[in-house]
């Protein structure tokens, strides 16, 4: 059996959610996955809070399992911490180039993120074109923005509208699947 391992934050883990290990988009993507007859084990390695340099701290201990396609989904936390854009950018590229060395066969899915512009001018400009230069020069399969038909749809987030709810993971799984399934 082949391994998918989703490396990410909150958003990957399934924060606030009543049952993660069904209602998060990983676990959504296995069951799709089990649906149309794919052989893939999938790991949420997702944490709360997470930052790239976190995530640079802990890929290690993920990478002892062998990997045929990482899901990477960080960057968010970053940002809402203060960490500059190139900084981000910078661990995101070690995250990957580790991973490639690794396991030189590994198919990665990066998953973007971005912020609105009115909340961060120069600085959302900067980090919201991260995502799309790491996977045009890294050529990895994409995701422009992880939430797309979910951030600011009341219904789909939970009270803090940072997290999607359950029904938000199935419009985020949906979301992510086109790239993943690319891929497999």
């Amino acid at each position: 059996m082949k391994n998918i391992l989703f490396f990410g934050d909150s958003l990957t883990a399934g924060y606030g959610l009543a049952n993660a290990a069904a209602e998060s988009f990983p676990a959504l993507i296995g069951t799709k996955l089990k649906a149309e007859g794919f052989n893939y084990q999938v790991i949420n390695a997702g944490v709360s809070g997470d930052t790239t340099s976190g995530g640079l701290s802990r890929l290690s201990y993920w990478l002892n399992k062998p990997v045929d396609v990482f899901v990477l989904e960080l960057g968010i936390n970053d940002i809402r911490r203060g960490v500059p854009p190139n900084t981000i950018t910078h661990n995101l590229k070690l995250i990957i180039n580790n991973v490639k060395s690794k396991y030189p066969q590994v198919k990665i899915v990066l998953l973007g993120m971005e912020i609105p512009v009115f909340l961060g001018g120069d600085i959302a400009v900067a980090f919201n074109g991260i995502y799309k230069k790491l996977a045009a020069d890294n050529r990895l399969a994409f995701v422009p923005f992880l939430l797309a038909g979910v951030a600011g749809v009341k219904h789909l987030n939970l009270w803090d509208r940072l997290h999607p709810s359950a029904e938000g993971y199935k419009v985020v799984a949906e979301t992510v699947w086109p790239a993943l399934k690319s891929v497999l």
